[in-house]
């Protein structure tokens, strides 16, 4: 959901009692990377690149960044998990990229020509690529 929220760059309406958030769901609201990628000030919302997979389960989503790199979402909609590819030539990117994790705050590495990473079910994973 987190995920979608911020690619899409709408307001988040939470129906909770915030003063009883558990440390997953306060960190979850309150990763500084992910929620750059929402507030970023180019206001753009992320477009599907890419469906494929039985029934377009596997989909990959990306957002152009005011500091030129992009946000892109991979979406395992299907019941198992399943590898989601982002490639470059989907993504209008090409040459060496460096990929970086925002829910982990972590460095992927660099990259040729496309990025792929086991979802699970029903999940969603939130990346950075910028060009070297």
């Amino acid at each position: 959901h987190m995920t979608l929220w911020c690619m899409v760059s709408a307001p988040l309406l939470l129906g909770c009692d915030l003063e009883r958030l558990d440390e997953f769901t306060l960190n979850l609201l309150t990763n500084d990377e992910v929620l750059a990628v929402s507030q970023d000030a180019l206001g753009r919302q992320g477009v599907t690149v890419s469906k494929e997979g039985p029934e377009d389960a596997l989909r990959v989503y990306a957002k152009d960044l005011e500091d030129g790199s992009k946000a892109v979402a991979l979406f395992n909609l299907g019941e198992t998990q399943a590898v989601v590819t982002a490639r470059w030539s989907d993504l209008k990117l090409s040459g060496r990229q460096t990929v970086r994790d925002l829910w982990r705050h972590k460095d992927l590495g660099r990259f040729e020509t496309q990025f792929a990473m086991t979802i699970a079910p029903h999940g969603a994973e939130l990346i950075k690529i910028c060009a070297d």
